[in-house]
C-alpha cells in the first residue's frame, strides 16, 4: 500500500507538470499570433417575468385550495385585460459596479448604445443600480459622459445607489434626473486625490543613481525614484486643484440647488445625512424601486457580456479539470496509506 501511495503521488506531480509545460506552450503560441479584439453580446433578462414567478411561487405555496382557485380565476380576467390594453412601458436596468480602473465602462457604453437605438423617451426609463467608491479621474469622466447621452435623448434616469456611490461614483450619480439611495449608503466624497511612494533616499543609501531625462519644464512633476523638489510638489498641487475644481463644477452644473462649497470638502455622509444636504433625492432601495415600477412598467435588466473564445474556455476548464483530478487522486490514495 505504501508502494502505491508512493506511485500515485509521482504520478500526480508528473502529470501536473506535464500539464502545466502544455498550457506554458499553448500562451506562448497564443501570444505570437496576432490577437483578435473579443466580441460581445448584448443579454436580455425579463425581471417582470422573474418577480412574477417569484409572487406566484409564494402564493401557491401560502393559499388555501379555495383561496387559490379565486386566485386564478382573478389573474386569469386580469390576464385578458392586459392582452387588450397598450404595450406597458418598459424600465431598463443596468448595474455597474466600478473598480478603481473604471474598466466597466467599455461594457457600460455598449449597454446605454442598446437602450438607445430601442428606447422611447416619452415612455420609457433607465434605472442604473450604481456600486463605486472611485477611482481614476479620466475612466470615471467617460462613465459619467455615457450616462450623460440618455440625458442628452431626453431619457429620465434614476440612480440607485445601495451601498456606495463616492467620489468618482458620485460624479457619475450626480447625472441622473433622480438619485436613490438606501438609509446607510456612502454618498459624496467630491474630491481629489492623488498620493505616491518615494524611493529616492534608499537609492541614495545604497549608491544608486537614478537618470531621468524629459523634455518640457513640467513633464514629470513628481517622481518615484528621483529627488522631489518644491517646484514639482507645487505644480502637482495646483493640477489636483485643477481637477478638483473642474470636478465642481460639473456637479454644480448637473445639480445647480447644491451649496457645492459646503459638500465638495471630500467628505463623506450616509445617505440619510446626503439627503439633507441635496446630495440624493429619496431614500429607498433599488429593490422597492423595482417593485413599485413592476406594477406599471416592463422591467428589463441590460447586460454586455464579452464571449469567450476556444482557448479561454479550453484554459478555464483544463484548469479546473486538473484541479479536480488532483484532489480525487489525493483523496483515493490517503485512503489507501494505512
Amino acid at each position: 500500500m505504501e508502494f502505491l501511495y508512493e506511485y500515485g503521488l509521482f504520478f500526480a506531480k508528473t502529470l501536473t507538470f506535464v500539464i502545466a509545460i502544455a498550457v506554458i506552450v499553448a500562451i506562448i503560441m497564443g501570444a505570437a499570433v496576432k490577437p483578435k479584439a473579443k466580441k460581445g453580446e448584448i443579454t436580455i433578462d425579463d425581471l417582470s417575468e422573474q418577480l412574477d414567478d417569484l409572487k406566484q411561487s409564494f402564493i401557491e405555496n401560502t393559499l388555501s385550495k379555495k383561496e387559490l382557485k379565486a386566485h386564478q380565476k382573478q389573474q386569469k380576467a386580469e390576464t385578458k385585460k392586459q392582452q387588450n390594453d397598450e404595450p406597458k412601458s418598459r424600465l431598463y436596468v443596468i448595474d455597474f459596479n466600478g473598480s478603481v480602473d473604471a474598466h466597466e465602462v467599455e461594457s457600460l457604453r455598449e449597454e446605454i448604445t442598446a437602450i438607445l437605438t430601442i428606447a422611447d423617451k416619452e415612455k420609457d426609463r433607465v434605472l442604473v443600480r450604481l456600486e463605486s467608491g472611485g477611482g481614476v479621474v479620466h475612466g470615471y469622466g467617460l462613465a459619467a459622459s455615457q450616462l450623460q447621452r440618455l440625458r442628452n435623448a431626453g431619457i429620465h434616469l434614476t440612480v440607485a445607489i445601495d451601498k456606495v456611490a463616492a467620489s468618482g461614483g458620485y460624479m457619475m450619480a450626480c447625472v441622473a434626473n433622480e438619485i436613490v439611495a438606501a438609509p446607510f449608503a456612502i454618498v459624496g466624497s467630491i474630491g481629489v486625490i492623488a498620493q505616491i511612494p518615494n524611493f529616492n533616499k534608499i537609492l541614495k543609501k545604497n549608491d544608486v543613481d537614478f537618470e531621468q531625462i524629459t523634455a518640457g519644464e513640467y513633464k514629470r512633476t513628481l517622481t518615484i525614484f528621483g529627488e522631489n523638489t518644491d517646484k514639482g510638489r507645487e505644480k502637482f498641487k495646483e493640477e489636483i486643484e485643477q481637477t478638483h475644481g473642474l470636478f465642481k463644477t460639473f456637479v454644480s452644473e448637473q445639480r445647480p440647488s447644491l451649496d457645492i462649497d459646503t459638500v465638495a470638502t471630500g467628505e463623506h455622509w450616509f445617505a440619510t445625512q446626503a439627503f439633507d444636504k441635496g446630495l440624493v433625492d429619496k431614500i429607498d432601495t433599488s429593490d422597492d424601486i423595482l417593485l413599485s415600477q413592476a406594477k406599471e412598467r416592463q422591467i428589463y435588466k441590460v447586460k454586455y457580456r464579452i464571449k469567450k473564445n476556444l482557448s479561454d474556455k479550453l484554459a478555464v476548464g483544463l484548469s479546473s479539470g486538473v484541479s479536480k483530478a488532483g484532489v480525487s487522486l489525493m483523496s483515493r490514495l490517503k485512503g489507501l496509506n494505512p
